[in-house]
């Protein structure tokens, strides 16, 4: 099977010293997507597709969680628009991870092609803020809007919890460990 088109292994990105506070803060958010990608690279189908002992989790369903979570948290939550067909297709009642499960389905190619345009539809919408206060149009369950602030902080989390699970994997896959 073909592995990932990347021919060199691609650069974590600098984060700034002394940057504003969505610099900042979309710097971190960078430099978590490129480190999922880094588990990535280099990775044939079948190894994307490998798990520890006694978990489902491969790199494959964690990006295709991360291309969820980004069109969750930007383009629904923060935008208020509609995820694609292919999402509102998902048959999430039988499948609570249909996002990962379809993942799965994905060549290398196509997964890393989807996970990047998503992060940059969404780096486009929180750029396109008036500010880190912004409000979102979705709300909590509560009722409550969320702030891009509080978006962006939470991705980072997402992203740095994430990046952990993906750097087990991947080191029981080849024994590649971060950089």
């Amino acid at each position: 099977m073909r592995t990932v088109a990347r021919m060199t292994r691609p650069n974590s990105p600098d984060i700034p010293l002394a940057a504003d506070e969505l610099t900042t803060l979309t710097a971190f958010l960078d430099f978590y997507r490129a480190e999922l990608l880094d588990r990535v690279w280099g990775l044939n189908h079948e190894q994307l597709q490998m798990t520890t002992a006694s978990s489902t989790l491969t790199l494959a369903r964690l990006v295709g969680h991360m291309t969820g979570v980004e069109m969750g948290w930007f383009l629904e939550k923060f935008d208020g628009a509609t995820p694609p067909d292919y999402v509102e297709a998902l048959d999430w009642d039988a499948d609570p991870d249909a996002e990962m499960t379809r993942a799965e389905s994905l060549t290398p190619d196509e997964l890393v092609a989807e996970f990047e345009a998503q992060c940059e539809d969404s780096r486009r919408r929180a750029a396109a803020a008036t500010s880190l206060d912004q409000l979102s149009v979705g709300t909590s369950l509560s009722g409550q809007p969320f702030n891009l602030r509080w978006i962006m902080v939470h991705m980072i989390e997402e992203y740095a919890r994430h990046c952990g699970h993906a750097d087990l994997i991947r080191e029981s896959i080849d024994g590649d460990t971060a950089r």
